[in-house]
């Protein structure tokens, strides 16, 4: 294999942070593009890579990472609900596009999305294919992947189906239940990807990818209920549901978001299923064939239940987030702050109260007052939030910018400080940080610190209409956290 210069776009995505370590191990130098390296600093693979600062909406700092690259891999989509997200998502490949055409970049390769061509797209399918054909069209050999629901731990598409088959032994669904699907694991999709930084290409167009089985979604979910020793579940299908509806109801029923599960749905309105097979032609399958979609749904439940979920799909943060400083930062001066601090000893050393502050959230919970968390994330989720439905990506171990429930983790610094950043919908910025301090040999501290910065009247109003709680919450988590470490002590001695 030849060493070539790789430049990894979408490195903090789903399928972004999985491919540029394989790269990596491909042998190839890597550098990812990211708005926000800070989130990168603690991935396993971080010092694997060249990290570099920008933004594709940005064509400066596109000019100066796409200098000297062989092959760019373009892997940034947005699954939001904005009216604008097509013209920024044109305005980006058309930014890429000038880039790469000007640093005489060799390849473009892309990943979209699998749909027949005489279809009445969804917009964001529709956008995806615009994405495509603006970096066919460039100038720039390109090779365009297309595929349909991406079958892995930690993948939208995986997690709807998992939730709405785990919780609904009934469930009601619209007429799209019953269109067929070509599914495919993440494995094979890295596995193209990897092998399409060097496979022959005369000339820019498309190839479709997809698994070996052709499926209905009713199928999918029943399979996976199959897979996972479930029942068999029952199928209502409501012709009226529109997908309005259906991404509220899966919203409130699964974590992904109502934004993102309506986007999945309608990606769904029409079979998705490879018309051509030529990818055979210029990527041979993996050695051991292609997975099958029952294969990857059991791969998919043995990482998530060893805790070996590489990324998910909340891996990708809203535009701010992480690495905008705190408001007790000099450049909030003079701005009101509101805080909650305090302070305990613990009975545990500074190790043994880490791993207890490194364990919170997800099925881990708060330590406090369950009832209030969840009401809090049910309200989230009724405005259009993330709620708790998140969870962890990893039940023991945090990495800066990972989800954890309505937070996001910000900064960690292992064994003495982790830091989140509240993604929940409230009228301010909110913060919770937790200090881990070695009084002695066999003791510890604990500090704790809430932050919230208002934004106007409401944002004060937020902060006293739940102060009453903070005395119960934030106090009973600091005796609870350092109670559990100094069991954990006397467990182990």
């Amino acid at each position: 294999m030849t060493q070539l210069r790789v430049l990894v776009t979408g490195a903090t995505g789903y399928i972004g942070g999985r491919l540029a370590p394989r790269l990596a191990e491909a042998g190839h130098r890597v550098r990812v593009l990211v708005r926000s390296p800070e989130k990168l600093t603690d991935v396993p693979w971080a010092s694997d890579v060249d990290i570099a600062r920008g933004d594709l909406s940005d064509p400066e700092s596109l000019s100066a990472a796409l200098t000297d690259m062989d092959v760019v891999y373009y892997l940034v989509h947005s699954m939001g609900g904005s009216d604008e997200f097509e013209k920024a998502e044109r305005i980006s490949a058309e930014n890429v596009a000038e880039a790469a055409r000007t640093a005489g970049v060799g390849r473009i390769v892309y990943l979209g999305g699998l749909h027949p061509d005489s279809a009445d797209l969804s917009p964001h399918l529709r956008s995806r294919t615009q994405v495509g054909r603006i970096l066919v069209d460039s100038g720039v050999p390109t090779m365009v992947l297309q595929a349909g629901v991406v079958i892995g731990s930690g993948s939208a598409s995986f997690e709807m189906i998992r939730h709405l088959t785990n919780r609904l032994p009934v469930m009601t669904t619209p007429r799209w239940v019953n269109n067929k699907i070509q599914p495919i694991a993440v494995r094979d999709v890295l596995h193209y990807l990897v092998a399409a930084a060097e496979a022959p290409l005369p000339h820019s167009r498309t190839f479709d990818i997809g698994g070996p089985d052709v499926l209905r979604y009713g199928e999918m979910m029943q399979t996976y209920a199959e897979v996972a020793g479930l029942r068999q579940r029952r199928i209502l299908v409501l012709p009226v549901l529109t997908p309005k509806l259906a991404g509220l109801w899966i919203g409130l029923v699964t974590p992904i978001p109502r934004s993102l599960g309506r986007a999945l749905i309608e990606s769904l309105h029409n079979d998705a299923v490879a018309g051509e097979h030529d990818i055979d032609d210029v990527i041979p399958p993996p050695k051991a064939g292609l997975t099958t979609y029952r294969d990857a749904v059991r791969l998919a439940l043995r990482r998530i239940d060893n805790g070996e979920v590489e990324t998910t799909w909340a891996s990708a943060s809203p535009v701010g987030a992480p690495s905008d400083p705190l408001p007790s930062d000099p450049d909030w001066a003079g701005e009101v702050v509101y805080t909650d601090e305090r302070t305990k000893g613990c009975d545990a050393d500074a190790a043994t109260l880490w791993t207890v502050v490194e364990s919170i959230g997800g099925e881990n919970g708060w330590y406090s007052f369950p009832l209030a968390w969840s009401v809090r994330g049910w309200l989230d989720r009724v405005v259009g939030g993330v709620g708790l439905t998140r969870g962890r990506r990893n039940p023991k171990q945090l990495n800066t910018g990972d989800p954890l429930d309505f937070w996001r983790v910000e900064r960690i610094d292992r064994g003495s400080l982790l830091r989140l950043r509240a993604e929940m919908r409230a009228p301010g910025g909110a913060w919770l940080e937790w200090t881990v301090h070695s009084v002695d040999p066999d003791r510890s501290r604990l500090d704790q610190r809430a932050i919230f910065f208002p934004k106007g009247l409401a944002g004060r109003l937020y902060w006293y209409s739940i102060l009453p709680f903070h005395g119960i919450i934030f106090k009973g988590m600091m005796e609870n956290i350092t109670g559990s470490a100094a069991r954990q002590t006397v467990q182990s001695g």
